[in-house]
């Protein structure tokens, strides 16, 4: 077995983030490193009033840390929070030999080692570059070393390799991208191809269940493990719900918080199958002390990509694991939401009659639609046709 790399832990208090949220933060971190592969040994924890431009962190706790990566023996230190390229440097200066990666970094670790097909491997690519570019500069501060440092004629080797990278990385950048715009495009001619077929998006936190969710009602084998980012591509799964009908049922990359932007769009790609459902299925983990914040990730990520006519059902998941105050707080915050436990098979039943419930909704609209159509070809209406779509302030003459 792979001995794991242990780690030390470091998060950051600051006036507009309480110590409670940097706690659940940290605590998601944990998850994350040892979804990568590490063991947490220790987690720091400072509050401060702004970030410190050289090391994040004040100087007094560099030094402890410090003490205590050499008493544990760790080579690994992980913040909660970006780090800019100088910042790495200066902790790697602080700290010989001990590697620094910030949450972003040990993201894309995990989205490497999960990566299976063609999309989510060029996806982690366009993310990994793009991560690297502003962290480039002070990989070649080694050769402005060796030309003696700066002034005139000190403007050789490290800085035109350092441009030369950037090029190259830019223009890898750009071929990955057209390559991804070709998948997406393929993506799209299938979604056109299925849309006489009622889709459901399942979207939500990552580790909220929404691949046992999809396996339980569809008998299918997608992954499944207890960690974040289990799965990265989006599966399609169809849910047969008898007269020789289905639903599809389109399980996406789970969310998480504080995701810089290039990353959130890199990703958003795999959500494509969400952006042609006809409904969304949010799943959310009910046991989560968080659970709010995830709900909120959620939109976020989803907010421009969905339609916001498509209809939603939030579904609270891993209902048998939670206390009965926090089933009766769902039901009083959350009216119409579901409880259910994909794991146990609880509310299963009700959950599939609630899609074909919708999926007769969305035929019987689907159906009136086409009947408009072919009684009106050309699109030209009756004056009281007119009359009726006209806006009312509009009619009076306002």
């Amino acid at each position: 077995m792979q001995q794991l790399e242990k780690a030390i832990l470091v998060g950051i208090i600051t006036p507009k983030l309480k110590k409670s949220s940097a706690e659940e933060h940290l605590a998601e971190l944990e998850r994350l490193a040892e979804t990568a592969g590490a063991t947490v040994t220790r987690v720091f924890m400072q509050r401060v009033l702004a970030f410190n431009p050289a090391t994040l962190i004040g100087e007094g706790k560099v030094d402890e840390i410090k003490a205590a990566l050499e008493a544990d023996n760790v080579k690994l230190i992980i913040f909660d929070d970006d780090l800019s390229g100088s910042q790495v440097r200066n902790l790697e200066e602080r700290l010989p030999g001990i590697k620094v990666l910030d949450r972003t970094g040990i993201i894309l670790d995990i989205f490497a080692k999960h990566a299976i097909t063609a999309e989510s491997r060029l996806m982690v690519e366009v993310a990994q570059l793009q991560y690297l570019v502003p962290r480039l500069t002070h990989a070649w501060t080694h050769l402005s070393r060796q030309a003696g440092g700066h002034g005139i004629g000190m403007c050789g080797p490290g800085e035109s390799q350092l441009e030369t990278d950037k090029r190259l990385i830019h223009k890898r950048i750009q071929e990955l991208k057209k390559k991804l715009k070709k998948i997406e495009g393929a993506r799209d001619r299938q979604a056109e191809r299925r849309s006489d077929i009622f889709q459901v998006g399942i979207v939500g936190y990552t580790n909220a269940g929404k691949s046992t969710l999809t396996n339980r009602l569809t008998a299918s084998n997608v992954y499944v493990k207890d960690q974040l980012f289990a799965t990265l591509d989006s599966t399609m799964r169809k849910l047969y719900v008898g007269d020789g009908k289905s639903i599809i049922l389109a399980d996406t990359v789970g969310f998480i918080r504080k995701l810089p932007p290039n990353l959130l769009d890199t990703f958003k790609s795999t959500l494509g199958a969400a952006s042609h459902a006809n409904l969304i299925l949010e799943v959310v983990d009910a046991t989560a002390s968080d659970y709010k914040e995830h709900l909120e990730v959620t939109h976020k990520v989803l907010e421009g990509l969905i339609d916001p006519e498509v209809p939603r059902i939030i579904l609270f998941n891993k209902a048998e694991s939670a206390t009965p105050e926090r089933r009766a707080e769902l039901t009083e915050n959350y009216p119409g939401s579901l409880q259910a436990s994909a794991k146990e098979n609880i509310g299963m039943e009700g959950l599939k009659n609630l899609l074909i419930k919708q999926m007769k909704i969305w035929e019987e609209k689907k159906f009136t639609a086409i009947q408009k159509q072919s009684e009106n070809p050309d699109g030209v209406f009756s004056e009281m046709e007119k009359e009726e779509k006209e806006p009312e302030a509009q009619r009076i003459g306002l």
